[in-house]
């Protein structure tokens, strides 16, 4: 079994500063502390580079990347010396949560120097370092993998709509209201101050919950109310399958709730009691988001109320086409949903080995 040792992290690792984002247009990524800003012609990094959010909100956000990247300046570069594993030491500082170290108490900062000095107990064998980091990535990939078959098959989805009711629509299919094919709900927040409302087993979702979501379906929420709490809100608890959007910042981020939920106010909740299936809208709502956008309004931000979204108007196949349309991209819904829970399935298992294999509780026999 490999060896693990306290050492300075300047005995495995150099760190350096990012640039100012150039300016120049081109495919090669920029990171920030909150991931990819932007694409630049430039880089200033290149080959295995692990990236760290410097500052603010983002401070100690790690990323890891295999080719040219431009690191700006509100992150630092980190590269693995002496033969240690780069990818092994990314994991290692995710799992570090590098924030907790942080100087400046309105602005946390961390820098090369803090970096440096930081002490930690580390499996310094390089074999055992490369078969750790063969474990989680092999785990990542099959995430990542996940992720883009469900871009391409929401994708192929949408293409089949836009051809079907955009590129093809007749001009003679009548002109009706939102209001006329769905219907819809709001929320509210009840009391944070009232302790009985909160903490209990009930899903409560605020645009928080689908913002960084990653996907098109809601497993979770952040938040749970009681039943005391749900009697505060007027529409009480949503069935699995309504489709939300956020009404305010920002305006149209979409999702399937795969529990029944209750929902705060900054929620437009749609229900497919009308004859309109959920997922036809869920597709309008994507193709034309940008008219439901020009419907918002509002001096701090934008918002768009429930009663101007119930009138947006919306062409109206006949049924026997949205049928025969909802027959050919069902498939593509149901292999997403069943994608995701394979996500959040092998997400779980990463994160619960990630601790375990840094810390030498879980460890990866390289004998042969």
């Amino acid at each position: 079994m490999g060896e693990w040792k306290e050492v300075e992290l300047s005995e495995l690792i150099d760190f350096g500063n990012g640039k100012k984002k150039p300016e120049s247009e081109g495919d090669i990524p920029i990171y920030g502390g909150n991931g990819i800003l932007g694409y630049s012609a430039d880089f200033n990094y290149e080959n295995e580079t692990i990236i760290i959010g410097r500052v603010g909100a983002y401070c100690g956000s790690v990323y890891y990347e295999n080719k040219p990247i431009w690191v700006s300046d509100n992150a630092l570069a980190a590269k693995a010396i002496n033969g240690n594993s780069t990818k092994f030491l990314y994991y290692f500082l995710k799992n570090a949560n590098l924030n907790q170290h942080a100087g400046g108490s309105s602005h946390p900062l961390v820098t090369q120097t803090l970096l440096n000095s930081l002490e930690y107990d580390i499996c310094i064998d390089k074999t055992e370092q490369k078969a750790i980091a063969e474990v989680l990535s092999s785990l990542d990939d099959k995430i990542d993998l996940l992720h883009r078959q469900n871009q391409t098959l929401e994708q192929m989805a949408e293409t089949l709509f836009r051809q079907w009711f955009v590129e093809e629509a007749d001009e003679d299919w009548a002109i009706r209201t939102l209001n006329d094919v769905l219907s819809v709900k709001g929320g509210t927040t009840p009391s944070t101050k009232n302790p009985d409302y909160w903490d209990g087993d009930i899903h409560w979702t605020s645009p928080r919950d689908i913002t960084s979501l990653n996907s098109i379906y809601l497993f979770d929420t952040e938040r749970k109310i009681t039943e005391e709490g749900l009697r505060k809100i007027s529409s009480g608890l949503l069935p699995k399958g309504t489709l939300l959007m956020s009404s305010r910042a920002p305006v149209g981020v979409l999702a399937f709730t795969e529990v029944p939920i209750a929902i705060n106010q900054g929620y437009i909740a749609v229900l497919d009691n009308k004859g309109f299936t959920k997922e036809f809208l869920y597709l309008w709502l994507k193709t034309n988001i940008d008219y439901v956008q020009s419907y918002a309004n509002g001096s701090t931000f934008l918002e768009i109320s429930k009663t101007a979204f119930k009138s947006l108007e919306i062409q109206s196949p006949p049924t026997e086409l949205r049928n025969e349309f909802q027959k050919l991209i069902i498939p593509n819904f149901e292999k997403i949903k069943s994608n995701q829970t394979q996500i959040l399935t092998l997400t779980a298992l990463r994160d619960t080995l990630l601790p375990k294999l840094m810390s030498g509780e879980v460890r990866i026999d390289t004998d042969e």
